[in-house]
């Protein structure tokens, strides 16, 4: 069974990687993912207030007698809960790269260009096959439109390729108004990919101490469906690389994003709770569900069930909606 698949211009053997983890703090973890049979190693983001804070040599100190500012400051990791310091990051991505075979991509997490343009050349040079740009960024500035916030991205993809050589994915967040337009935008700035979606962590309150609470639940199966509709509707509508990150805890899983049109599928909530074991059985799953059905290869499966190859293509767009609302009834009688 051929399970070899194209991603960013990289060949790998199968489409199953480790998205971006605290794995990756650990050569000796990194290594068991790529015995696991890990087709590359996706880094953990390097983040752009890291890189601000060094190149301002901690200008948080100096305004730690500001009320305000050492309060908005609080909310923050402080540098000691960065596992690694911009530095230090460059460093892991050369150990990595040195202890493993198979492509090693970098990540960078930020909002505007000036905090990546140099951090995304010196990760090339560190080694990185690739680069991941984790763009998370809540809107919640009342002046700045959805446009604005497109614009920021466009423009953050433009200068880092004008910086850099390898291929470069863009992770979105759902929330953007219309992710098809987006995806042509994004292809047309130089990107070479999109991983959908990143996960916003929504913050809690504690309603008796008055106070936001930071709340990190992993991802569940459940979470897989919103990427399904997505990749579904850009395959072949795009020459942009497409993965899956969020949802993937099986082999199951990993079929149906490649049958969305899903060029790779990254794993990461199954590993931080099962292990680098959880990746061998997805690959084997994956497998074997292919060759009981007498596929040849994972192109035959690699969009199938796309928007534009689904037999219900109506599924991925209004029509299903409103089938499914005027069918759907509840199990226990209303009285």
């Amino acid at each position: 069974m051929d399970l070899t698949t194209t991603y960013l211009g990289l060949t790998l053997e199968h489409p199953v990687m480790p998205g971006a983890s605290p794995l990756a703090h650990d050569l000796d973890a990194v290594r068991r993912l790529e015995d696991a049979g890990a087709a590359a190693i996706v880094m953990h983001s390097l983040f752009e207030e890291q890189i601000t804070r060094d190149e301002l040599g901690m200008m948080h100190h100096m305004l730690v007698h500001d009320e305000s500012s050492a309060e908005a400051l609080s909310y923050f990791p402080s540098t000691d809960d960065f596992a690694f310091g911009p530095d230090r990051y460059l460093e892991q991505v050369r150990a990595i790269k040195a202890a493993v075979k198979v492509p090693v991509i970098g990540s960078l997490n930020g909002t505007t260009p000036e905090g990546w343009l140099s951090y995304a050349h010196q990760i090339q040079q560190a080694g990185a096959d690739a680069l991941e740009l984790n763009f998370y960024h809540v809107a919640t500035n009342t002046l700045e439109s959805g446009a604005d916030v497109e614009a920021r991205l466009l423009d953050t993809v433009r200068a880092i390729k004008t910086h850099v050589s390898i291929p470069v994915a863009v992770k979105l967040s759902p929330f953007f108004s219309s992710i098809a337009h987006l995806a042509l935008e994004l292809e047309a700035a130089g990107a070479d990919g999109i991983v959908m979606f990143n996960r916003f962590y929504q913050p809690d309150i504690d309603p008796e101490m008055l106070e936001t609470v930071p709340r990190l639940q992993l991802s569940t199966p459940d979470e897989l469906l919103l990427r399904l509709r997505w990749l579904a509707i850009l395959s072949g509508r795009t020459r942009l690389s497409l993965a899956a990150t969020g949802g993937v805890h099986s082999g199951m899983d990993a079929l149906k994003a490649v049958m969305a049109g899903a060029h790779a599928v990254q794993m990461t909530a199954a590993l931080l709770n099962h292990g680098p074991s959880r990746l061998t059985s997805t690959v084997r799953e994956l497998r074997q569900w292919l060759v009981d059905r007498e596929y040849h290869s994972l192109r035959q499966a690699q969009g199938s069930m796309s928007l534009e190859k689904s037999p219900n293509p109506e599924a991925f767009e209004r029509g299903n909606y409103m089938r499914i609302l005027q069918t759907w009834h509840p199990r226990v009688p209303v009285r």
